[in-house]
């Protein structure tokens, strides 16, 4: 399965000059297993506020649901 994101044009040339014949998800991939953060590749801001924000109100919503799931099953 494949996922599409958006990055800033920098961002997207350094990922084209470090990935040579790889796959740009090898290349995080790699990194990433390696102990390293997708911002070690990507560079730090890779995220607008606006994805940051969105990506914010998505974990509280979904940690929300979690929340009232566990306290259903402990009453």
């Amino acid at each position: 399965m494949s996922k599409n994101i958006a990055i800033s044009d920098d961002v997207y040339e350094r990922l084209k000059r470090e990935k040579g014949d790889r796959s740009f998800s090898e290349v995080i991939e790699d990194r990433l297993e390696d102990g390293g953060r997708l911002s070690d590749v990507v560079g730090a801001g890779a995220l607008d506020h606006e994805a940051i924000s969105a990506a914010s109100d998505e974990i509280e919503r979904l940690s929300r649901g979690t929340r009232s799931r566990l306290d259903d099953e402990n009453l």
